[in-house]
């Protein structure tokens, strides 16, 4: 399915980072002994219910844009804008395309995939959607592929753009969005991205819905 990303002016971009951040606080899903689902960003203190860790934060994050095999400049807007592809498993046509965009331009992203219902609800809640490619850079969230528009935020966010990985640089394989082991202590949230210097083009994004 193609869904159409309306023209960004430059005097909303700013609201829109905000209003995203808020969509990507939540690290943990709570179920409680009655059934009911809590997403929170703190850590839950009671032994009670099941906890899960999700989204851009989890552990697999962090140690990405920490790694030390990054050139310095990268590795310094890796930490402080992370990347985060949100795919479905099985076949996915724009799935594939988000992955080579973000390879071709050398971003060290981390993906993480809807395999089960739990994840596809965890990708709601922390997008407002459910399109496969989902991107996040840092707290702004892009749902649908629009290359346009991704590549103008990843300029905004000071990626280069010719690849600066090192020949040896290996991508890490896909994880579910749902973290089901023990979840680590909250991080400090990403820094909001600036907005690009100019206003992106009109792009007509590209994904499915599931």
């Amino acid at each position: 399915m193609t869904l159409t990303v309306p023209a960004l002016r430059p005097v909303l971009v700013a609201a829109t980072l905000l209003l995203a951040a808020a969509a990507s606080q939540a690290q943990y899903k709570v179920i409680g002994p009655d059934g009911k689902v809590t997403y929170t960003d703190r850590a839950p203190t009671t032994p009670e219910g099941k906890v899960s860790g999700i989204g851009a934060k989890a552990p697999g994050q962090a140690a990405l844009a920490a790694q030390s095999d990054l050139p310095f400049d990268l590795r310094q807007v890796a930490t402080k804008y992370p990347v985060t592809l949100y795919t479905v498993a099985g076949a996915c046509e724009p799935c594939a395309s988000a992955r080579q965009l973000l390879k071709q331009r050398g971003i060290p992203y981390a993906e993480r995939q809807v395999v089960t219902d739990e994840d596809s609800e965890a990708l709601e809640k922390l997008s407002g959607g459910r399109e496969a490619p989902t991107l996040t850079i840092g707290s702004q969230t892009l749902r649908g592929l629009a290359a346009e528009v991704w590549v103008s935020y990843l300029d905004a966010a000071g990626y280069p753009r010719e690849s600066r990985l090192p020949t040896s640089y290996q991508y890490r394989a896909a994880t579910p969005i749902i973290d089901r082991r023990e979840p680590a202590p909250p991080q400090a949230g990403a820094a909001p991205l600036p907005a690009p210097p100019q206003a992106p083009p009109t792009g007509t994004a590209g994904g499915i819905r599931f």
